[in-house]
């Protein structure tokens, strides 16, 4: 059955091409549309055509439109998904810069250095809530998929707001659970698992090969082969020994962005300084590094094949399904195929216990016609639970009510809840260096230079 699906920021092409390719590989969605939406019209222009050319080269039965006016891309839309990052990454290395200069590391909080940065994540739910009440006015009945961070206070938030609509946020970071059964030699497909928490802090608590516990696997692979395996990697971040450490202190183990070295880069004593870093082999900085330089050249890489027109979109991304769970979910509601597919969603059915009501959770959902069912799980252990609450809700809080009341003693506090400040002083620098960046004009005249009561 066919679906109409915008993209929201579809000039980012490799997304593109990841959820196009799955869409070829899906022929229960043949005959769907997919309208591309960018204001950057060069990027719009090189996804839309790169994409017609894979689905082409599929032989799929797909149309694909493009256009930068956002409100036109959401005309009749049954899927709204929103990819789009404001300013791109330069803007996380500019405040990423500042920061450093202040004293701030890797490993601190979401909010600073990290791909969350309180002026990203304002101009982010800015771009949110804007895209959102399109939506409800032009397309109401259609899911709001959010792909673009910040998940876990963009559902948060929205949800809250625009309790009606149709909201699911996606994160990948629940795959690295079959990174982890592929090194212990485990099927992927045959594995069942349970990761609950808050998106970039879920943790694995139940893990089962052919309905056999396998964290005995795991222990065992721990004992007689990590040790090798640490000596030999050179970045082993999701089965590092910072990863085990974890494991080993807590009985549940930490996917996805929860505590490899870009991600969270949780808990900031594992990164104190240089010399701690090098002892459990992390270095957030060059992973980054590693991230912006395998982007640049896969836009490298793009703007070859796209100029070059005798050559296959397939030679730079397999025909393979890439394990998204996008594509699935409207598969699942469009054609009323009920699977269960890890999303985020707001806590109201106590999914995760302990974790507010109100608040976003990652876990399991039925979802099918009828919509998202969250699915229940054990929850984290208490110590785990508390540090999420800690380190993911309380600041997410404090983020969203200085959001709402444009207070910058509320940004102050925030700041003030890295593990890295050391003083009001540093704090209020900070800001004001971050505030004083070109293209934050407008963050800077809501938060003003003096404290808010």
């Amino acid at each position: 059955m066919p679906a109409k699906i915008a993209i929201i920021g579809a000039g980012t092409t490799v997304f593109s091409l990841s959820m196009i390719r799955d869409l070829c590989l899906t022929p229960s969605l043949a005959g769907s549309t997919v309208h591309f939406m960018d204001i950057d019209e060069d990027r719009l222009n090189s996804a839309h055509a790169l994409c017609e050319r894979l689905a082409a080269e599929a032989g799929a039965e797909l149309t694909l439109l493009k256009t930068k006016n956002r409100r036109e891309a959401l005309l009749g839309a049954d899927f709204v998904i929103l990819a789009a990052l404001v300013g791109g990454h330069q803007r996380l290395k500019d405040g990423w810069a500042i920061a450093r200069k202040h004293g701030y590391r890797f490993g601190g909080s979401l909010h600073i250095v990290h791909d969350e940065g309180f002026w990203i994540n304002y101009c982010q739910l800015e771009l949110m809530e804007d895209v959102l009440k399109d939506t409800l006015e032009i397309c109401p009945n259609a899911w709001f998929m959010l792909v673009a961070n910040p998940v876990s206070a963009g559902v948060t938030y929205l949800k809250r707001k625009y309790s009606k609509a149709n909201i699911a946020g996606f994160c990948h970071g629940s795959n690295g659970v079959r990174y982890i059964a592929r090194r212990l030699g485990l099927d992927p497909n045959e594995i069942e698992f349970e990761v609950p928490g808050v998106n970039h802090f879920i943790w694995l608590t139940e893990f089962k090969h052919k309905g056999e516990d396998a964290f005995p696997v795991l222990d065992r692979w721990i004992d007689e082969q990590s040790e090798a395996h640490f000596r030999e990697c050179r970045d082993c971040d999701s089965m590092g020994p910072k990863m085990v450490d974890l494991y080993r202190k807590f009985g549940a183990y930490p996917i996805g962005d929860t505590g490899n070295p870009g991600g969270g880069a949780w808990g900031h004593w594992y990164h104190a300084d240089d010399e701690t870093e090098r002892k459990w082999k992390e270095d957030p900085a060059e992973w980054y590094e590693g991230y912006f330089r395998h982007g640049e050249e896969e836009a490298r890489k793009i703007k070859s094949i796209a100029e070059d027109k005798t050559r296959a979109v397939s030679e730079m991304i397999s025909m393979t399904h890439s394990k998204e769970p996008m594509i699935p979910f409207i598969e699942a509601i469009v054609c009323d195929s009920p699977r269960t597919i890890i999303l985020n969603i707001l806590n109201d059915g106590n999914f995760v216990p302990g974790i507010p009501q109100d608040f976003q959770v990652e876990v399991p959902c039925r979802v099918s016609a009828a919509g998202v069912e969250g699915l229940p799980t054990k929850g984290l252990p208490q110590p785990l639970l508390s540090f999420a609450l800690r380190d993911r809700v309380a600041p997410i809080e404090i983020e969203l009510a200085a959001f709402e009341s444009g207070s910058r003693e509320l940004l102050l506090q925030l700041i003030m809840m890295d593990p890295w400040t050391r003083s009001i002083e540093q704090a209020n620098a900070l800001l004001d260096d971050i505030l004083s960046l070109p293209y934050l004009s407008g963050m800077k005249e809501r938060f003003g230079t003096t404290a808010k009561v």
